[in-house]
């Protein structure tokens, strides 16, 4: 008979195996020595050992899941309970045992793992949902539609929640999508009527514009196309492919009628400026008769200068008032020269001017007279009082008498 601290073989070549429980029969050996049936069961517990070990590392470090690690558990817990190896056997049950309270804490983690990730999943989907709702009412076409198209993409890399939940945030989701397309296509058909009416409109203002390109009518044309301008802008934008040819064929026209008009007011400032060039000779040569000395002789000049000036034409507007002003002053040195002379020689005038001057005259010895009488009685007070009247009347003689000097008299 032959044993080692696990095993051993007796006469008949029967092998055991020592456990907790008492021995175990391993097998029958009939082809050698007990040596060599124990080596031979020995090293098929090594086997064992080693198949636990790798097991033990497979389900540490990969992903194994738990459902295989249960399966190749059980496979390794038939083999050791089949008691065909020599060795510590309730060790490598313990190795099971424990091997299985890992795997199922693996599985209980990974539960609990898929249970955070589908949480994690749905709130995504709930987020994306509701940034897709928001989507649906906003009026930034092209940037919230790249948004839609971008969480779409995010939500197939989302895992997929139970059915009824899925479905429910799909439908969701897609309804969102579907009204801001909805509105999106309703508002470019809107544009697209807004734009095809713009290009109706801008046909018929470059039709006009380019009819009174030829225009001469300097001022009313230019108004008009001012206001053809404003209802450019007005009518909006037409089709891309439109906008451009109708603005240059609109723009060329005005460009046509301006470079017209631009000419010619050139040409006419250049008139113009020779014009006022003349009339100020004109009004220098006219400053020259002040101050006037000889009326007749200076009318005479006068109206000769005034028939050359009306003769010259427009001057620049804005150097008119300061030119004609200059002439003016002339004339109205020759109209005040005019009234004087003929309030000299107004006969009528004359004789009102030496009749209130003999009244006065007479009104002043009146008083002069009373005035002596009065000193001469003692009457002061009298005396006084006619003297202030006196003053009053004699001021009024020497006005008077100085208007009669301006008819020579």
């Amino acid at each position: 008979m032959s044993s080692d601290p696990w095993g051993r073989v007796d006469e008949t070549g029967t092998v055991y195996v020592r456990t907790a429980d008492g021995e175990k029969v391993v097998g029958s050996w009939q082809a050698g020595s007990p040596e060599e049936a124990l080596a031979y069961f020995e090293r098929k517990y090594e086997g064992l050992v080693v198949e636990i070990g790798l097991l033990e590392k497979r389900v540490r470090t990969t992903d194994l899941s738990a459902k295989d690690a249960q399966a190749a558990i059980d496979h390794l817990r038939e083999q050791v309970d089949a008691h065909h190896a020599v060795g510590d056997l309730d060790a490598l049950r313990a190795r099971l045992d424990k091997l299985v309270e890992t795997v199922e804490a693996r599985r209980e983690e990974r539960r609990a793992q898929r249970a955070r990730q589908a949480d994690e999943a749905r709130h995504a989907k709930e987020a994306l949902v509701a940034e897709a709702e928001e989507l649906a009412r906003s009026d930034q076409w092209r940037a919230a539609g790249e948004r839609l198209r971008a969480l779409v993409d995010t939500w197939k890399g989302l895992p997929r929640l139970d059915r009824k939940s899925d479905d429910e945030l799909w439908h969701r989701f897609s309804h969102a999508r579907s009204a801001f397309s909805k509105r999106r296509k309703a508002h470019f058909a809107q544009l697209d009527a807004q734009r095809e009416e713009a290009r109706k409109t801008k046909e018929r203002l470059v039709a006009e514009a380019e009819a009174l390109s030829d225009s001469t009518d300097w001022g009313p044309t230019a108004a008009r196309y001012r206001e053809l301008m404003a209802e450019w802008k007005a009518a909006g934008r037409a089709q891309r492919e439109h906008e451009d040819d109708l603005w240059n064929r609109f723009r060329g026209a005005q460009d046509v009628f301006f470079a017209a008009r631009g000419a010619v007011f050139a040409e006419r400032d250049a008139e113009q400026a020779e014009n006022l060039k003349l009339k100020e000779e004109l009004a220098e040569e006219a400053e020259k008769l002040l101050p006037i000395t000889d009326l007749k002789a200076a009318r005479a000049a006068f109206r000769s200068l005034n028939e050359r000036w009306e003769a010259i034409g427009h001057v620049p507007r804005d150097a008119r008032p300061r030119v004609e002003g200059r002439m003016h002053a002339v004339e109205r040195a020759l109209q005040e020269a005019e009234e004087a002379e003929w309030r000299r020689t107004n006969p009528e005038a004359r004789a009102r001017a030496e009749g209130l001057t003999g009244q006065l005259q007479a009104a002043v010895d009146k008083l002069k007279g009373q005035i002596e009488q009065a000193r001469a009685q003692g009457n002061t007070a009298k005396a006084e009082k006619l003297e202030k009247e006196l003053q009053g009347r004699q001021a009024l003689l020497d006005q008077a008498l100085k208007g009669l000097q301006e008819f020579g008299g």
